[in-house]
């Protein structure tokens, strides 16, 4: 046996049928490894995939919603902040990119399989759909009695005069309408396909615009004082985080200074102290163009200078003091950022003097713009500017600004620091404008010269915001549209009658012992979707018709159970 399935193997094709096989071995490990690979690619480029990964994202996006994340230019700190709140809970939520959910590696990998299958998905239904817009009506069903709102009866009437008027009473209802010797075939709702096609492409459009955003954008944070300026460089941010490929070497050429900064605070009502308007003032140079242009910011109307936008995002006051050194010599004027604490803008910030002489001096203290004392100590009344006082205490020694090691400008380091005393006592000294802090043996002194305000901005460069905006807007134009626009067909047929053809709607043959120049005339209609077709559309057509068929016509707006009419 085994001799015989050799030669029989072997024995070339004489033997064997040539079917197109090859051998039954070697082809099918091929067939299989190709068949894995059309699955696993009809798997994902499925829409139920699709879906299920749209469900995905929406659930890898919760964490970046439940915890503070890292490179946030509104509040940089956050991270640090719940870390210090929650010590054993943060580093397990940092391991697992909880902190960094948006740039981690499980939700890139969830988008990026999500926009492979929704190309995937998309394309290939956006040309069936192409097509179906641009297909003609098809071929009339050889039995329209099975269909919504058959009607028929006879007539002797010419074909040729009865179908151009349907078809004339059809195209001035926009249905497309083709006209052959027998038969009008219309259809009408093409743009409820279109409205698909529009839906399926600008889903894809929304990714690839969040991509393009999330790819080429930045976003940064600045704090400005009255009087003070910046450039659009990266070394002028405060915080600066780009994306992944964000040309930081090409931002776009710009400087402003910002010349003036208001807010209008309730004071009688319900809600005395809340803030009633924001207003920045600033002064805009563009370029290369050598004219400035002036320029009002406000929390809803952004400056945006070739879709690089500032935002106006919070505010606060800046202290203006001098301090002098052991030698009398100025060594720092001008405005000091604190930040606000409360309502009331109860704010807390550093003075740092690193120029200082014998010795390094800093100040650190709490700023309220309407102070007053209470049984818990000073606090602001107001959040204006009705009564400022600054609350300082000194400090001397190294200020570690030396060593490289970067320094918050709103923190001081204490390590080698020592706290200037006054008969074993901490200075603490309340200044009023003009007044001044001078430090016990000629150490220096520090003069509180007036108030400012800075502004904070917030800048964003979202170059995918425009794309993703309008395929929203088409996403909500192709779903109406695909929902409310019914697709239906309505079919015109007129066939001569003949003896052995039955008319519709009669039981006795001898009624239809006609001559063969009598026609039988067809109209029924069929809706493409789970709505039904306006009513009365049909009805329309059969009214149309009938001036021309004769009296043989019911009303076609009868209400009869098969919705079939012959005439007598």
């Amino acid at each position: 046996m085994t001799s015989v399935r050799n030669v029989g193997r072997n024995a070339g094709p004489s033997l064997a049928p040539d079917d197109g096989k090859q051998d039954d071995r070697e082809p099918r490990r091929a067939r299989v490894g190709w068949g894995w690979f059309r699955w696993i690619w009809r798997t994902l480029t499925s829409m139920r995939t699709a879906v299920i990964l749209l469900v995905l994202l929406a659930l890898a996006a919760i964490p970046g919603s439940l915890f503070p994340q890292r490179n946030v230019a509104t509040d940089p700190a956050a991270v640090d902040k719940y870390a210090a709140e929650n010590p054993n809970l943060a580093p397990w939520l940092d391991r697992i990119g909880f902190f960094d959910a948006y740039a981690s590696p499980w939700f890139a990998a969830i988008y990026v399989l999500l926009l492979v299958s929704m190309t995937g998905c998309v394309l290939p239904r956006s040309l069936r759909l192409w097509r179906a817009t641009r297909t003609p009506p098809p071929v009339a069903p050889r039995n329209l009695a099975r269909l919504e709102d058959h009607h028929g009866w006879e007539t002797d009437r010419e074909a040729p005069m009865l179908l151009e008027a349907a078809a004339r009473h059809l195209r001035k209802r926009r249905f497309r309408v083709v006209v052959t010797a027998t038969e009008v075939r219309a259809e009408r709702g093409y743009l409820r396909e279109a409205g698909n096609l529009t839906f399926h492409l600008s889903l894809l459009v929304l990714l690839v615009g969040i991509a393009a955003g999330k790819l080429f954008g930045f976003e940064g944070r600045v704090a400005i004082a009255e009087g003070g300026t910046f450039a659009n460089d990266r070394s002028q941010y405060d915080v600066f985080t780009p994306s992944a490929w964000t040309d930081v070497d090409d931002l776009e050429s710009l400087s402003f200074r910002l010349d003036e900064f208001d807010v209008d605070y309730q004071v009688a009502g319900a809600n005395p102290g809340q803030p009633t308007d924001f207003t920045a003032k600033v002064t805009v140079q563009r370029g290369n163009d050598p004219t400035p242009s002036q320029e009002t910011v406000q929390p809803n109307r952004p400056l945006d200078i070739n879709e690089t936008k500032f935002f106006l995002t919070g505010n606060g006051y800046a202290p203006v003091v001098t301090v002098r050194d052991g030698r009398g010599e100025v060594v720092f004027t001008g405005p000091v950022l604190f930040l606000p604490l409360d309502a009331n803008n109860s704010s807390e910030g550093v003075v740092k003097a690193p120029d200082a002489q014998p010795t390094q001096l800093a100040f650190e203290g709490l700023f309220l713009p309407t102070a007053d004392v209470g049984p818990q100590g000073p606090y602001s009344m107001f959040p204006d500017t009705l009564d400022p006082q600054l609350f300082l205490t000194a400090y001397t020694g190294d200020l570690g600004m030396g060593d490289g090691v970067p320094q918050s400008v709103f923190a001081l380091d204490r390590d080698e620091l020592s706290q200037v005393e006054v008969d074993g006592q901490p200075i603490n000294q309340a200044l009023s404008v003009g007044e001044s802090l001078v430090l016990p043996d000629g150490q220096g002194s520090l003069t509180f010269d007036g108030v400012s305000r800075f502004a904070n901005f917030q800048i964003a460069y979202d170059p995918g915001k425009e794309i993703t905006l309008a395929a929203a807007i088409l996403i909500l134009v192709g779903l109406t549209s695909s929902l409310a626009i019914r697709r239906r067909r309505i079919w015109v047929r007129i066939l001569p009658c003949t003896n052995d053809e039955p008319r519709p709607g009669t039981q006795d043959e001898s009624e239809n012992d006609l001559s063969g120049k009598r026609s039988l005339i067809e109209v029924a209609g069929y809706s493409l979707t789970r709505r039904q077709a306006p009513p009365g559309e049909i009805g329309d057509l059969l009214a149309a018709l009938k001036g021309l068929t004769g009296p043989g016509l019911v009303d076609p707006h009868a209400d009869t159970a098969s919705h079939k009419e012959t005439s007598t």
